[in-house]
């Protein structure tokens, strides 16, 4: 409780409501604009942030990650085009509510589902991540090794593509990470003779590639798309009559995104089509969904957003990304020389809870922006791609090279950015990517710490019950799948004998 009043207190300095506010401006424009997704945004912002205070530039980025989450919602109701893969599910009754007048109700509906979903992440957020990073106290690098494993397995449920596709885009990213000197052998790993590699390749650069070039490269193939715009009414508040029909949609949906969220998955999306499905599930006018149902707007936006906070608890609490964009925050802490854990929770209270505070303050200033500038935000969508992409290109340049003053940092963002246009062609997505180069570097230090830990006895793993329900955790998220899928077919085949 210190903590968040220490927080509230920091909150009130001028510059860093400064900056929470440009943060929430960004990510609403950022998150209106199809093809810009918070995720890019944070990766190319993330080394303008290197020369900040860490509490400043982390809560940038994560008013940035909670303002474009609410920011895709502004396109998909207009013009039918989801600013954010969050607000797909947003489109579908959004878009006719739109087509019929209504723009403004929709909207409306959007962004007060949106910050309640928000505010009720954060809470979750304040409580979840402490008791989460307690329980952290009792680990070990055979704990941490044990724990990175897991997450790495749980790559295979991060999008909603190919698990095998994702698990071999995260192995890459762990293979990535072995290049540079092994500091406890001192020899030179796939360096091929360049010395600007002895010490790896930074993520910064692999990251902006992956995300910004190769969604460059995606949309230079759409440049000749034209959306339909449906004008925009007034943006008004949602009637009582409103409120009365959705309360328990959104309550639902708040609980449901901030579950998703918690777990290594594309949190805001698989969040939004759950809270979608439900919310027709239990409703009582589920002839109106896909024709402009107000709780088919209420149910994915409450979800999406709910599910901000709660990809930031295994972020700060073990230092495993809930998400694609919590995977770049992890990021920024670890250029900040901060390690998500309990220590950070010990040492670093003032900067946690500054987090905290930052991300609520957000959730409040776009409810604001939301209703007021919802109409003049739409707008930017009016900006032609010749314009906006080459100079997405140009600040994806200036921020591989401002991180070292490297040169090779942008050819390195240069090529993986068209690594990452071939993957995403062939159904590699690029989150296992950048959170196996992340949790790679984990996974072997913690490994090689715990062999020289046990004198290379591998079998004294098996003696730590942290560990071992870590290892069953992993073989579950691998091969449950399967083996579910193969006892659903068991269990049918027999009911059908039976019956017979």
């Amino acid at each position: 409780m210190e903590g968040f009043l220490n927080a509230l207190s920091v909150m009130s300095d001028p510059y860093l409501l400064l900056i929470v506010l440009c943060g929430t401006v960004g990510g609403v424009l950022i998150g209106a604009l199809p093809g810009l997704t918070s995720t890019m945004a944070t990766a190319l912002l993330l080394p303008f942030t290197v020369m900040m205070d860490p509490i400043p530039a982390i809560a940038l980025l994560s008013a940035l990650y909670c303002a474009g989450t609410f920011g895709g919602s502004i396109t998909a109701i207009l013009i039918n085009a989801p600013g954010a893969p969050p607000a797909a599910a947003t489109a579908i009754d959004g878009y006719p509510m739109a087509q019929r007048g209504e723009a403004g109700r929709a909207l409306g509906m959007a962004t007060v589902s949106s910050t309640i979903g928000g505010i009720f992440s954060v809470l979750v957020l304040v409580t979840a991540a402490p008791l989460l990073a307690k329980l952290a106290y009792n680990f070990g690098p055979p704990e941490y090794f044990a724990l990175a494993l897991f997450g790495l397995s749980m790559l295979a449920s991060i999008t909603k593509g190919s698990a095998v596709k994702n698990l071999m885009g995260g192995a890459f990213g762990v293979l990535i990470a072995t290049i540079g000197i092994d500091f406890t052998t001192g020899v030179e790993r796939f360096t091929f003779g360049f010395p600007e590699m002895t010490e790896g390749i930074h993520f910064i650069p692999v990251m902006i590639g992956i995300f910004g070039g190769a969604e460059l490269l995606t949309q230079s193939a759409t440049l000749h798309v034209i959306y339909d715009r449906v004008a925009a009414m007034a943006v008004r508040l949602p009637s009582r009559e409103d409120f009365k029909r959705v309360w328990k949609t959104i309550a639902r949906s708040c609980g449901i995104g901030s579950f998703i969220g918690v777990l290594p998955a594309e949190g805001g999306t698989v969040a939004a089509m759950i809270g979608y499905n439900e919310a027709r599930r239990w409703s009582k006018h589920k002839e109106e969904f896909g024709s402009g149902s107000i709780e088919g707007i209420a149910g994915p936006e409450a979800a999406n957003n709910a599910a901000t906070g709660g990809a930031m608890v295994p972020t700060l609490a073990l230092g495993i990304p809930g998400s694609g964009t919590t995977a770049v925050i992890l990021g920024a802490l670890l250029v900040h020389g901060l390690r998500p854990g309990p220590y950070l929770f010990q040492e670093q209270p003032d900067l946690l809870y500054g987090i905290f505070a930052a991300m609520f303050v957000a959730n409040v200033l776009f409810l604001g922006i939301g209703l007021v500038g919802a109409k003049i935000f739409a707008r930017i969508t009016l900006i032609p791609r010749t314009f906006l992409w080459p100079a997405v290109f140009v600040l994806a340049a200036v921020g591989s090279y401002s991180l070292d003053q490297a040169l090779i940092d942008v050819w390195f963002m240069l090529a993986f950015g068209l690594l990452g246009f071939v993957f995403k062609r062939y159904g590699f997505a690029p989150a296992p990517i950048i959170m196996g180069l992340i949790l790679g570097e984990l996974v072997e230090n913690t490994l090689k710490q715990s062999l020289l830990l046990f004198e290379h006895n591998w079998l004294l793993f098996f003696e730590r019950p942290i560990v071992v329900t870590f290892f069953l955790l992993t073989l579950l998220g691998l091969f449950g799948p399967v083996l579910f899928g193969w006892l659903g077919r068991l269990f049918k085949g027999s009911a059908a004998t039976a019956e017979k």
